[in-house]
C-alpha cells in the first residue's frame, strides 16, 4: 500500500501557514493585536480603523497541549503574520498587547525582525480593581 504521492502544480498554496506570492489588499500602516493568555497566543493584523486583515494562532500552526503557550510558538506566530504583512507593503504597525502569556515579548520581536517598524506598544491587559468574591469561610 504505502503513502500516495501529491504532485503539486506551480503556484499552489502548499501548507496552511503559507502566504500566497503577492496580496490582493494593500496597506501602510496597521494595528498588530497580541493576545498572549497562558495557553494560547493569538496575533491578529489589522488596518488602522481596527479591521482584522489576517490573524494567526500558536494553536492553528499545529502547536498543541501545553507548547502552545511556550515563546517558541509564539515566536512562529509573529514571524507568519510578519512575512503575510510584508507581503501586503506594511511599513509602520501599532501594537496593542492583551494577556500575561509567556508569548508576549516573543511575537513582537519575531514580527519586527521583518523590517516592519514599530511605532508603539500599547500593554490593554485587563487588571481587576478588586477581583471576584473570595470563597466562604471553611467549618469544620
Amino acid at each position: 500500500m504505502g503513502k500516495k504521492r501529491i504532485i503539486k502544480k506551480t503556484g499552489e498554496q502548499g501548507a496552511a501557514g503559507a502566504t500566497p506570492s503577492r496580496s490582493k489588499r494593500k496597506l501602510d500602516t496597521g494595528i498588530l493585536f497580541v493576545e498572549a493568555t497562558y495557553n494560547n497566543t493569538k496575533v491578529s493584523l489589522g488596518d488602522t480603523s481596527g479591521n482584522i486583515v489576517t490573524w494567526s494562532s500558536s494553536g492553528s500552526l499545529g502547536f498543541s497541549g501545553a507548547k502552545k503557550g511556550t515563546p517558541f510558538a509564539a515566536a512562529k506566530v509573529g514571524e507568519l503574520i510578519g512575512e503575510r504583512g510584508a507581503a501586503m507593503g506594511l511599513k509602520e504597525v501599532s501594537v496593542i498587547v492583551s494577556g500575561v502569556g509567556a508569548g508576549r515579548e516573543s511575537s513582537i520581536r519575531a514580527f519586527a525582525t521583518k523590517g516592519i517598524h514599530l511605532s508603539g506598544i500599547k500593554d490593554n491587559t485587563p487588571v481587576p480593581h478588586n477581583g471576584p468574591r473570595p470563597p466562604k469561610a471553611r467549618r469544620i
